[in-house]
């Protein structure tokens, strides 16, 4: 299959470099303390944060950081596969962990301690780039609680099909067979904290297509600053009416 006509366009018209639509929304999620809908192109995510709050659990509570906890699901009517798998299954567990582990690296968790911090993310609408979705929503919902945190952490993917790198794959070709890499990333620290690859790549193409999902990381990055800072604006325009 060709994903990138002799005229350098990719199936959904996009130039190889070039990343799908972004779009975001804070405050979905009404009784939640922070929330956010995001979306890479026909990818929708929802995230919601609650917290800092009591730890519900006394025995998995710490005297010197908070505990972060993720639950990540897909909504059945995500994709087109009908036989979804319950909630709970393998792939919900790892992806919930690497959400985890993303956002405790931006999380700081030292000025909560004795506190519990909950991020739940589903997938309303499926079509590539999941995890880094649900990272970028988890990012803007943290911001929307006033969670303290690092830096902001944003995701993104990059491939290499048919011997050319491709940036923020869609699901055709997340699906095609190539190597893929999905990368979590600090632009402001300049630190990557994912590094996630799917099949082999030679190891001077690793750096160039790792070096792509960075800068699409930034992109991101950028956009949701852009995002919070009109947010901040429309609630000063609210409270001086």
């Amino acid at each position: 299959m060709e994903f990138v006509n002799p005229e350098g366009l990719r199936l959904d018209g996009r130039r190889p470099m070039e990343m799908r639509q972004l779009r975001a929304e804070i405050g979905a999620v009404a009784r939640a303390d922070g929330s956010a809908v995001f979306e890479m192109g026909n990818t929708k995510v929802i995230a919601a944060v609650y917290g800092p709050r009591e730890v519900q659990n006394k025995s998995q509570q710490s005297n010197d950081q908070a505990l972060v906890r993720c639950e990540y699901t897909m909504a059945n009517f995500s994709t087109g596969d009908r036989k979804r798998k319950p909630k709970g299954d393998r792939r919900s567990t790892e992806i919930s962990l690497v959400i985890r582990q993303t956002m405790e690296a931006c999380i700081l968790t030292h000025l909560m301690p004795r506190s519990q911090i909950d991020i739940y993310v589903q997938v309303l609408q499926a079509d590539g780039g999941t995890r880094s979705a649900c990272i970028n929503a988890a990012t803007l919902a943290l911001a929307d609680a006033g969670i303290p945190m690092r830096d902001l952490v944003t995701s993104c993917s990059a491939g290499y099909l048919n011997s050319t790198p491709l940036l923020d794959l869609n699901y055709l070709e997340d699906s095609a067979g190539g190597a893929d890499v999905t990368v979590g990333f600090l632009p402001k620290l300049d630190r990557v904290t994912l590094l996630q690859m799917d099949a082999k790549l030679p190891v001077d193409i690793v750096e160039n297509v790792m070096q792509l999902a960075i800068e699409g990381c930034k992109a991101i990055a950028t956009y949701i600053r852009e995002v919070l800072l009109e947010n901040t604006k429309q609630l000063e325009y609210r409270r001086g009416l």
